[in-house]
């Protein structure tokens, strides 16, 4: 008898339905509690939270909620308000930490897409460098501990057991399923006043709706539409269009294909300009003598800080983000997606070229060993992979914390002369990664050979400049040394260089150099002015040819160009687009080059807030909109004239 009721006093106390509602109250004050404390470590202070939520009662409500399903759900599904309270506040605490780090070092929140890497976090975390967490994250932490030990203490007052516990798995299901579901979520939208169906800067969604909502925003926004009356009449009429449009192609005038080496720098741009900062001498020589020989300009960017794997993905099918359903990464579509449309490799190998693709770091990010074989690259070779070739390492293998550019692109010329060795023209896509973040004072030993001055910066911000600067004088160097080398091949060959996007140099009191020089106000793009954008998304890029008739003219030209737009320029240089797809995909870059949730780029680079703003023809409309059926019809439709859009024009 006494050991009996020993047992019955360590389970469940009271009523089965007052330990219900108080099992329900419980999750709901788990939730407002994550709610509260994930935007505290987000907003960065108490007083900037409470500005949020009087502006904007409701996406704290719905924050609250969200984490509060996902608490009652936990509880029924473990029988422990307590375990499930610490499952929610790690969660809301982790996604936090990590949108404050993303924002730290590219000046953009988490968004849905960037959990396609979540299983490589370890890695991105590895090539950002040293990321410390803010204080106010810790006390989070010690707040949310002290609730799971509260809980804990009071757990007989919760615990379900029997037909409780399995009515309240059932009605936690059906709370979660109204909002989390695409089913229901619009509809819960509307009853807390957020907008589903917009598109929507991240940092814009991210400042108005908050961290949560606005991810919650991304997974639960209907699918992506098609154009009014899509159907197979419909695209047929846009085949018979795409063919009045486009002329046809045309042989390459060249006796011999030109090799093409299609190099991305890392965080390169032209750095000569930054306001406040005077050099001893030019720290791109090579860049700015090879200008005069060729075709560059500026270069509009999708991101700023990271996203390389997205831009080359971006760079290589012609897709934007805006032609993806809400939270889709583009480095992690179904395999098949990247083989619908020709890609930009494709429009070379059906000439016969072949195609290799050459990285300075490891294969373990954003995909690559899966999706660059499906663009057309017989081969991929990463950082151990051409230690391995013999080359001579004079100056030694590695730069800061990564491959040397200039050991690097003595990997592409090795690979230049096997191929070409065996009768075929070569088509060599490089990523260098010398350049890369972090920029730590001490990345290249305290060296930078380029004197730097600036009467806005601090000593110490001065020594993050001067790591940028180094990374930036060693790519144009190197640059210098392959297109000298290049010079002495009797092929004629075509260099393709710009940089993915601006390194964001974040200094030791958590603002950008950026910020210092008066480029912008903050690392919140959302309070960002247009000529900001317009100037902190852009790099530059340059195509340069060993045989000045390659360019048919355009040398020493300046045009805007961009992620989706390069490419293009590549076909105009080497000859005309081998497919529909592409010869589309040329003509819309005369009306648009960048067409982000953040900006957009016409095709004379003029930047806009949004693709209305830039009041376009009705001849560039009808453009973009026959683009965006065909891409459309490719991923998300009944693909009716995809296998038409990988013959040639006029076919």
């Amino acid at each position: 008898m006494k050991r009996r009721g020993h047992r019955n006093q360590r389970g469940p106390v009271g009523p089965a339905a007052v330990r219900f509602f108080l099992s329900w109250g419980g999750a709901a004050c788990v939730g407002a509690a994550a709610a509260v404390l994930s935007e505290w470590v987000v907003r960065g202070s108490r007083a900037e939270l409470w500005a949020w939520f009087t502006k904007w009662p409701t996406y704290l409500l719905l924050t609250a909620a969200l984490y509060g399903a996902a608490a009652v759900l936990l509880t029924a599904l473990t029988g422990r308000l307590y375990l499930a309270a610490a499952a929610v506040g790690v969660t809301g605490a982790g996604l936090a930490l990590v949108d404050h780090f993303k924002t730290a070092i590219n000046g953009t929140p988490l968004v849905f897409a960037d959990f396609g890497l979540a299983t490589q976090a370890l890695h991105v975390a590895g090539v950002a460098g040293t990321l410390r967490p803010p204080l106010r994250f810790w006390y989070a932490l010690a707040a949310l501990a002290a609730g799971v030990l509260a809980l804990f203490f009071l757990r007989h007052l919760t615990a379900l057991r029997g037909r409780a516990r399995f009515l309240q798995l059932g009605l936690a299901a059906v709370v979660c399923a109204v909002l989390f579901t695409p089913a229901f979520s619009p509809r819960v939208g509307e009853v807390f006043r957020v907008d589903v169906y917009t598109r929507m800067a991240a940092a814009n969604a991210h400042d108005t709706y908050g961290l949560a909502v606005s991810l919650w925003r991304d997974g639960c926004r209907t699918k992506k539409a098609g154009p009014e009356g899509y159907g197979p009449a419909y695209m047929e009429g846009v085949l018979s269009r795409v063919d009045e449009l486009t002329a046809p192609a045309l042989p390459a005038e060249d006796a011999a294909a030109p090799n093409v080496l299609f190099i991305l720098s890392e965080s390169f741009y032209d750095l000569s300009d930054l306001p406040g900062v005077t050099y001893e001498e030019d720290p791109l020589q090579s860049f700015h003598a090879l200008q005069k020989e060729g075709l560059s300009g500026r270069f509009y960017s999708h991101y700023l800080g990271y996203g390389t794997g997205y831009i080359e993905m971006s760079m290589h099918t012609g897709f934007q983000s805006g032609d993806l359903g809400a939270g889709t990464n583009i480095c992690f579509m179904a395999d098949d997606v990247y083989t619908r449309l020709p890609s930009l490799t494709g429009e070379f190998t059906t000439r016969g070229y072949e195609a290799r693709m050459l990285h300075g770091y490891d294969d373990s990010l954003y995909n690559r060993t899966v999706t660059y074989p499906l663009l057309g690259y017989s081969r991929l070779l990463f950082s151990r992979d051409i230690q391995t070739l013999g080359l001579d390492s004079a100056g030694g293998v590695y730069g800061g914390y990564y491959m040397r550019d200039a050991y690097f692109f003595r990997g592409m010329l090795e690979q230049l002369s096997e191929i070409n060795g065996a009768g075929r023209p070569a088509f060599l896509y490089g990523i260098t990664m010398e350049n890369h973040q972090p920029f730590k004072p001490e990345k290249f030993g305290g060296a930078c050979q380029i004197g730097v001055e600036s009467d806005t910066l601090s000593e110490e911000d001065m020594g993050y400049l001067r790591v940028m600067l180094e990374g930036i004088t060693r790519a144009d160097r190197a640059l210098g040394e392959l297109t000298e080398a290049l010079r002495q091949l009797d092929r004629p060959t075509v260099v393709v260089f710009y940089g993915d996007h601006r390194p964001n140099v974040t200094v030791e009191d958590g603002t950008s150099i950026y910020q210092k020089l008066g480029l912008c106000p903050s690392a919140n793009t959302a309070e960002w002015s247009t000529e900001e954008i317009g100037e902190l998304y852009a790099t530059d890029y340059l195509i340069w040819a060993n045989d000045p008739a390659l360019l048919k003219g355009l040398a020493g030209e300046e045009r805007p160009s961009s992620v989706t737009g390069l490419g293009t320029l590549l076909l105009e240089v080497t000859g005309a687009p081998v497919s529909r797809y592409w010869a589309l995909l040329e003509r819309c870059a005369g009306a648009c080059l960048a067409d982000t949730e953040l900006y957009f780029a016409d095709g004379e680079g003029r930047v806009f807030r949004s693709r209305a703003e830039a009041e376009l023809t009705p001849e560039q409309e009808e453009l973009l909109a026959l683009r965006e059926a065909v891409v459309y019809d490719a991923l998300y439709g009944g693909q009716y004239v995809t296998a038409a859009m990988n013959d040639p024009p006029g076919t």
